[in-house]
């Protein structure tokens, strides 16, 4: 594979990738004005927000057998309309109840670009190679935060929050002639693969019953349920508790994502040198110690809105760290089935996401202790996870190693 052909495919990758966070990091700013426009509160808005979070977590259950079965592009292309015609009825929404019944479906459309991203990753490229690619495609994914909640906040003030749907629409539209005319079909349809309920299942099982798999899987969702824990408070914590307008929101969202986008990228250097359990494991202990600090701080007060914002930049370092290195680890043992395991794993990042997000709507504070508290309750769980679970690794090694010998 060519250099150029590489850099290419990493593009549509990872713009496929960036499909549901640009859905979530766009509308953001516009929370305010949605509530409104609506003529509810900021808190029901951010249900429309939970939606997504629980759409994008039960599709990409839906779409792993179906790219196992009929190849990677055609259950794409159907999620890619999908998507189209739910972000367009966004822009017609006029209730909150419209709205959050369309991100649900908006959320079924856009996880199908996220299951195929990951399992074209584990087919096209090396495993050897997976954490470097994976970092490769978060440094694409990054457009997102760094573009869409500026972008988003500057339309909502100029044309209304409702063109940020008609945005997202255009988006998915490129991205999905990107699809057609660039991007290979990497897994031939296997008609051998079953879609009846018994043998789905099966599959899955399968796949959770595989230590390596459970243990880097749930780690890394856990971890990653930090970043949602900012993403569904920082509208709340920032424009309602700290006053800042949708502009400035949009620029601080912008410059905190430095913080996951340079560490993701720092990544791919230290795996060089370093084996991803070991960034895996010093990650966690990080994160840990800086949840507890964040939850002092913000129980005590004295943060303010810089202190805040320094605390958040240093969580999404360590999460930009841990997500690449444990979906690599994740989806290493898997060929066959790695359809199945990218959309067990993306769907154990959104349900998590989802039960966050729900979790700080129902705070109803404007304090940063919620997210702070999340944060510090899933790093310390995904810590005594993979401390636990790479004792269930290397006992299945032993075994197979064992059966190897005795043949």
């Amino acid at each position: 594979m060519t250099k150029q052909r590489y850099l290419t495919l990493i593009l549509v990758l990872g713009s496929l990738t960036a499909i549901g966070p640009f859905s979530i990091d766009m509308y953001l700013p516009g929370f305010r004005a949605i509530a409104e426009s609506l003529h509810t509160t900021t808190e029901n808005v951010a249900l429309s927000l939970s939606s997504f979070f629980i759409g994008i977590s039960a599709g990409q259950l839906l779409y792993g057998p179906l790219l196992d079965r009929f190849g990677r592009k055609r259950p794409l292309y159907f999620g890619l309309s999908l998507y189209i015609i739910a972000s367009v009825g966004c822009y017609f929404a006029g209730s909150i109840q419209m709205l959050v019944g369309l991100r649900f479906v908006q959320a079924i459309g856009s996880c199908a670009a996220a299951v195929a991203s990951m399992a074209m990753v584990r087919d096209l490229f090396p495993v050897k190679d997976s954490a470097k690619v994976f970092s490769l495609l978060i440094l694409v994914l990054s457009a997102s935060p760094l573009i869409a909640p500026t972008v988003g906040g500057y339309v909502t003030v100029s044309f209304g929050w409702h063109v940020i749907f008609l945005i997202l629409a255009t988006i998915a539209v490129l991205i999905t002639l990107a699809v057609i005319f660039i991007l290979p079909e990497s897994y031939p349809p296997d008609p051998s693969y079953s879609l009846a309920p018994g043998p789905i299942i099966g599959s899955f099982l399968g796949v959770l019953k595989t230590p390596q798999f459970y243990t880097y899987c749930f780690c890394g969702a856990l971890a990653f349920s930090g970043l949602f824990a900012y993403i569904s408070a920082s509208p709340i914590v920032f424009m309602e508790g700290f006053k800042v307008s949708a502009k400035s929101y949009g620029w601080i969202f912008a410059i905190l994502s430095v913080g996951f986008i340079g560490s993701s990228q720092v990544n791919s250097r230290l795996i060089k040198k370093y084996k991803s359990e070991q960034i895996v494991n010093t990650a966690l202990i990080a994160l840990v110690v800086i949840a507890v600090a964040f939850l002092i701080g913000a129980i005590q007060g004295g943060l303010g809105l810089v202190g805040t914002t320094a605390m958040i930049f240093g969580v999404l370092c360590c999460v930009g760290l841990i997500a690449p290195n444990t979906s690599a680890l994740a989806l290493a043992p898997f060929e066959k089935n790695a359809g199945v395991a990218a959309s067990l794993l993306g769907a154990s990042q959104m349900a998590i996401g989802a039960m966050v997000s729900v979790g700080i709507s129902l705070f109803k504070s404007k304090s940063a202790v919620p997210m702070a508290s999340i944060i510090i309750v899933s790093s310390a769980m995904a810590l005594c996870l993979v401390l636990i679970g790479r004792q269930f690794i290397k006992t299945k090694v032993a075994a197979k190693q064992g059966g190897m010998e005795a043949h």
